[in-house]
């Protein structure tokens, strides 16, 4: 049985056993019969008293302090997912990231450069660009020309006068704008949650709500949206019209999202896609 599946004491006393003394910067004598470490151990590291510590982990105490919990994750040298998991143990919330997100996490980094030729590009939580495909710079115009804070779909999206960003070089048309806007409020709406004291998305949202009349109506509205499959036509200036399923996967924890904009293998606009990365690689060629 996991951790995962065990109550708080039981949880507590698992991750005691696992953690090595000396990692934990205690001293080892041959004496130790067990591995991991003595409950007095674990509450002077933690500065609780051993006798809550024991009714914490025969569960006869299971709601300790936010307090109590954040010292324990402390010295069991917890990770982060870990330690939210101890709090929603506890009946607590798990603390609130400081700041959004900006460096792709390896993990979905190597995801999206395996993805070869598809047009795909990673988005933050709230909706900046952070890392596009050569496919996507084909189809869409190359993002690297703009600056990382114009780089933004939702001010793209829902444009305030003097503030508008760029993630598409050239017009692209949705079949379904509608859903697709009211899903990006409802994600910046989570991340508000998420990412309270986050100053970049704070000053975001109060321009956009001041500035942007749908972007106000959205968000008064309170509504909670998924992504949907989506159908795009991108007027691309060299090759013509390209039409693409543009599909929306969430990382998790990690709150980034993963644009995939795909045709039919074959098809008229996957030629397209492939004419115009062959001018985008020509192009730089040339230079």
């Amino acid at each position: 049985m996991t951790s995962s599946e065990l109550g708080l004491g039981a949880t507590l006393r698992a991750w005691r056993d696992r953690l090595d003394p000396a990692g934990a910067g205690l001293p080892v004598t041959r004496r130790r019969r067990t591995a991991g470490l003595r409950r007095e151990e674990l509450a002077e590291l933690a500065g609780i008293s051993v006798d809550y510590l024991v009714r914490l982990e025969q569960g006869r105490a299971a709601t300790p302090s936010a307090g109590a919990v954040a010292a324990l994750a402390r010295a069991l040298q917890l990770e982060t997912t870990e330690r939210d998991h101890l709090y929603r143990l506890a009946g607590l919330q798990p603390p609130a990231p400081a700041v959004i997100e900006d460096t792709v996490p390896p993990g979905v980094q190597r995801l999206v450069t395996r993805l070869g030729d598809v047009a795909v590009a990673v988005f933050t939580a709230d909706w900046r660009l952070a890392w596009w495909s050569p496919t996507w710079a084909a189809l869409l115009g190359d993002p690297a020309a703009v600056a990382p804070e114009q780089r933004s779909l939702v001010r793209a999206r829902f444009p305030v006068p003097g503030q508008a960003g760029q993630v598409e070089a050239w017009p692209v048309q949705s079949s379904s704008l509608e859903a697709s806007n009211r899903a990006i409020v409802a994600d910046l709406r989570r991340a508000s949650v998420r990412y309270p004291t986050d100053t970049r998305l704070v000053e975001l949202l109060q321009r956009l709500i001041a500035g942007n009349a749908t972007f106000a109506a959205l968000w008064r509205g309170a509504e909670v949206s998924q992504h949907t499959e989506d159908r795009k036509t991108v007027e691309h200036p060299v090759v013509g019209d390209i039409h693409v399923d543009c599909d929306v996967l969430s990382t998790g924890d990690s709150d980034f999202r993963i644009v995939a904009l795909t045709s039919p293998p074959g098809s008229e606009d996957a030629r397209r896609i492939d004419r115009a990365r062959q001018r985008l690689v020509a192009d730089a060629a040339a230079v």
